[in-house]
């Protein structure tokens, strides 16, 4: 199975790490990695994590990690015939995953793997769409006293979070005083390991044969 990442930071550097070196490893090719570009104006980092105090490797550490695997990384606009390009005739996933990510994903992009193209979202389970869904769900849970969040994995469609449940993760319980970067740190591996979890449902059922 063929597999592209669109991920950055902790989530980003987790889910890839996953994919490269967990239980599936030898079942899924990743193909190539899109990640956020820190300092463009396309990455909207004011209302991202990008916007707290971080050091300069966590914003290279998917790139880096990627790099160090020999895995194609894309930094610049998604939505450009370069990319598009690139995406069709060399990347030609099967499947998608979003893990945090900086760049709306329009239809060319999120219709083409035939096996769907996937966001993990933070939230609550308080019905979907998610109260939650937005650009920086940490800082709304927390401005709420959340007591725990879940990782959402949902499809991507044209709205903002919006596009089908496909399953949620086990809570992960918030420490008094803990910021928008501790609950990444905290919840990345939980999102990577849920995300290789539902792939390898995914893999076990007929129709995800895949040349």
């Amino acid at each position: 199975m063929r597999i592209a990442v669109f991920g950055s930071f902790y989530r980003g550097f987790h889910v890839l790490s996953e994919l490269l070196k967990g239980p599936l490893a030898g079942r899924v090719k990743v193909v190539g990695v899109a990640t956020d570009d820190v300092g463009s104006g396309f990455v909207s980092r004011e209302r991202r994590v990008w916007a707290y105090p971080h050091t300069h490797d966590e914003e290279l550490m998917v790139e880096r990690l990627a790099a160090a695997h020999g895995i194609e990384t894309y930094k610049g606009r998604v939505k450009s015939p370069e990319f598009y390009r690139l995406y069709e005739e060399q990347w030609r996933p099967d499947i998608c995953i979003a893990a945090t990510f900086g760049q709306r994903i329009d239809a060319r992009l999120f219709e083409r793997p035939a096996l769907g193209f996937y966001n993990l979202h933070p939230c609550i389970d308080d019905g979907w769409p998610s109260h939650y869904a937005g650009p920086n769900p940490f800082q709304v849970l927390l401005d709420h006293g959340s007591d725990h969040v879940v990782i959402a994995m949902h499809e991507v469609d044209d709205g903002f979070d919006t596009g089908k449940l496909l399953a949620l993760s086990d809570k992960v319980y918030v420490p008094a005083g803990a910021t928008v970067v501790d609950l990444h740190k905290q919840t990345s591996p939980v999102a990577a390991r849920f995300f290789v979890d539902q792939l390898g449902k995914m893999l076990a059922m007929p129709h995800s044969a895949v040349a």
